[in-house]
């Protein structure tokens, strides 16, 4: 059985709850989802989709970098949406960190998220 390592990245925003940023088994990095929470002040990033999903792929890039790995690492991605009709904002956002070879990817719409966040992301990368 693989070894399971708790990663812990210091420049992420503390968890708001009983979970670990990511954790590593293998070759593999699953990362907790991440929204739009600023890492220095623990706060909601306030603003439309663009600006949430930005906020939520830097706190996504603290952890990969921690670990030495890029976007270009990410096999799998799911993003929760409170709202379909923020899919192409998301997206033009999300097409910024994801260049080429892009990972699979659900999309899904749930009623709510954690500190009223409009957007969550959580990624599988490979080393």
């Amino acid at each position: 059985m693989a070894t399971k390592t708790i990663i812990k990245p210091a420049k992420s925003p503390a968890a708001v709850g009983p979970y670990n940023h990511a954790v590593r088994v293998g070759d593999l990095l699953f990362c907790a989802g991440q929204i739009p929470i600023e890492p220095a002040t623990g706060d909601l990033v306030q603003g439309d989709v663009k600006v949430q999903t930005e906020r939520v792929l830097q706190n996504v890039k603290a952890i990969l970098d921690d670990q030495g790995l890029t976007f270009a690492h990410v096999v799998k991605s799911t993003v929760f949406l409170t709202n379909l009709a923020d899919f192409g904002g998301m997206n033009e956002i999300y097409a910024k960190y994801f260049t080429n070879d892009f990972p699979a990817r659900s999309t899904i719409q749930v009623a709510a998220l954690p500190k009223g966040a409009n957007v969550e992301i959580e990624v599988i990368a490979h080393f």
